[in-house]
């Protein structure tokens, strides 16, 4: 089964990251790719913060939804939506950071609302998710089924989900085949931890990791960190993209899964 990162340097302008976003999803399809993973925010990267409150669409409608539900349908594919602002019941002022997954015939497999909500100051650069975004509860899986019927489980994350462990071994009960983390790593910490996290999290648990990122400077002036990467279950970097727009393609290998776990079957030795 071949899977894909996309990257996306995405804009103020709702309408122009779904046209780019649809672009890259083709391009993906064109390539083989089964199972394709948008950035998170792939809809919209706002000059402020509560830019994306004005754009939070309710359950099952959207031009947001559509589109991915549209691009799913189109390519007959399972799609990772990135995440996009979904709208709270009785609360105007928060939103939730949500991955949707749409299946190849274009209906809803999976809602996940991203747990941690990420906050950093460095003298310089200040971000607090929680001034406009509520946290999820729940850790989500869903069962991707390839073209050729072997069925994958796919577990869900983002972007600041991927320094807590903890989520992880909660996906792997039962094993995934692979995991997911779309993200919009600032520069700095993306320099810093962006694939010494994404390396440990596939080693640690034995399977594929799909991370799609935000990757270069944004008209708001954000600078994200990019480095877009499809990594094994050996935690190889299989392919990756630096910065700007792009698809990266591997191949799920269940081979290759089979083997590590086989070899040495950490999995199986867990005692906590």
């Amino acid at each position: 089964m071949k899977i894909a990162a996309l990257q996306m340097v995405s804009t103020p302008r709702v309408e122009d990251n779904l046209a780019r976003a649809a672009e890259l999803v083709a391009q993906a399809a064109a390539q083989g790719a089964e199972l394709v993973v948008l950035p998170e925010y792939f809809c919209l990267m706002g000059r402020q913060d509560r830019d994306k409150l004005a754009v939070a669409e309710s359950a099952g409608h959207g031009p947001i939804q559509a589109l991915l539900s549209g691009l799913a349908r189109q390519h007959r594919l399972w799609l990772v939506g990135g995440t996009l602002p979904m709208a709270l019941e009785g609360d105007p002022e928060h939103a939730s950071n949500t991955s949707l997954v749409f299946g190849p015939d274009g209906t809803l497999a999976a809602r996940y609302d991203k747990i941690h909500l990420f906050r950093y100051d460095d003298g310089e650069r200040r971000y607090d998710e929680a001034a406009t975004l509520r946290p999820g509860e729940q850790p989500v899986a869903f069962d991707a089924t390839a073209r050729d019927g072997t069925v994958h489980r796919v577990g869900l994350s983002v972007c600041y989900d991927l320094r807590f462990p903890e989520l992880y071994r909660r996906l792997m009960q039962p094993p995934c085949s692979v995991l997911v983390v779309p993200a919009a790593f600032t520069w700095p910490t993306g320099q810093a931890h962006w694939e010494l996290l994404l390396r440990a999290r596939a080693v640690e648990n034995q399977c594929y990791v799909i991370a799609s990122a935000q990757g270069g400077r944004h008209e708001n002036g954000r600078r994200t960190w990019g480095h877009s990467m499809v990594i094994d279950p050996w935690g190889t970097v299989l392919a990756v993209q630096d910065e700007g727009d792009g698809v990266v393609c591997a191949e799920l290998d269940r081979a290759q899964l089979a083997r590590v776990r086989t070899q040495l079957p950490a999995l199986q030795h867990r005692r906590l």
